[in-house]
């Protein structure tokens, strides 16, 4: 499988050092808020909307910003509804569901997490993000740990991170030695089968992103006084390593991707659209009751959540 072209990135990122004192963060919620509650109140279409922001003397693309932000904002909670369904219906059945949220480092697996578990009931849905192994752990079998994690009888586990830590951050970081490493690739297959032969519904998700955006990333976290608690020694590495990042995630790709957990790529250059088609996918793919009259469709948007295919040599673009 090829390695990523990034030419285009490094001609773009030299355009981005020419426009010093330029902000090239994108706007978050707080900066949306033109209008005042009282205000808002009153509004009862999309079209008044657009007349009380105009009214206002705000200039056409602060409109435009607006309302991708309340077209994102309805959709996101509409799916977040059909959520509550689905999450209703694991636990009355006694379902067991995993969902492995992995990519790159600043993908964005964290936020789009929060958007899943936003409005669940905390009795039946957990996040799983396990620190480094303590010295017992180190010891145990390397998926001993995680096992402790997976999800019980009517529960949906989110994994923000899982033991695919060990197909590639941890060789790209020398975290394992080769021995770990080759041992992990011939188990993994048989661990994941085991999980589906036992009836916990697995769901792999990857998190794809550029080089030039995990960089603008980064550079938002350092910036940000409120993100600077995600900065961490990897991220220094991320973009240094990026080739044999690619390496190690191409190797995973080819074998662990297997017709009853396939791998899932969703495109994350766009935070927003990768969790609302993220959060789509499951719902398409998990039945549940009511599934066939939901508030809003479930159906993804295949340009942004596809299956990993063998033919395809460049993920991260």
């Amino acid at each position: 499988m090829g390695r990523e072209d990034n030419s285009k990135d490094e001609n773009r990122d030299k355009g981005d050092r020419k426009k010093k004192g330029r902000s090239s963060r994108k706007p978050d919620a707080s900066s949306l808020a033109l209008l005042s509650h009282e205000e808002l109140g009153k509004v009862a279409t999309r079209q008044g909307l657009i007349q009380l922001l105009q009214s206002k003397k705000h200039s056409n693309s602060e409109v435009q910003r607006v309302l991708r932000f309340v077209d994102y904002e309805r959709e996101l909670r509409k799916l977040q509804i059909e959520m509550v369904k689905l999450q209703r219906s694991v636990q009355e059945q006694g379902r067991r569901v995993a969902i492995i949220f992995e990519g790159r480092d600043a993908a964005g697996k964290g936020g789009c997490i929060r958007r899943f578990i936003e409005h669940l009931n905390p009795r039946t849905a957990r996040v799983v993000a396990l620190n480094k192994p303590s010295d017992v752990e180190g010891g145990q079998w390397y998926f001993q740990r995680y096992i402790a994690a997976l999800p019980n009888e009517g529960e949906i586990c989110f994994f923000d991170r899982s033991w695919y830590n060990r197909a590639v951050v941890e060789p790209v970081m020398d975290f394992c030695n080769k021995d770990q490493y080759k041992r992990f690739m011939r188990q993994v297959p048989e661990f994941e089968h085991m999980l589906y032969e036992d009836g916990i519904e697995l769901i792999k998700f990857w998190f794809s992103i550029s080089r030039r955006e995990q960089k603008k990333r980064f550079r938002d976290r350092k910036e940000n006084p409120l993100k600077q608690w995600k900065i961490s020694p990897v991220d220094e590495q991320a973009q240094e390593r990026w080739d044999i990042y690619t390496h190690y995630k191409e190797r995973m790709f080819a074998k662990t991707h297997t017709t009853f957990s396939p791998w899932m790529i969703v495109k994350a250059n766009s935070k927003k659209r990768a969790r609302l088609e993220g959060m789509r996918y499951v719902l398409n793919q998990l039945p549940y009751k009511g599934d066939d009259d939901p508030v809003i469709s479930t159906s993804p948007d295949p340009s942004v959540v596809r299956r990993f295919h063998r033919s395809v040599n460049q993920i991260d673009m």
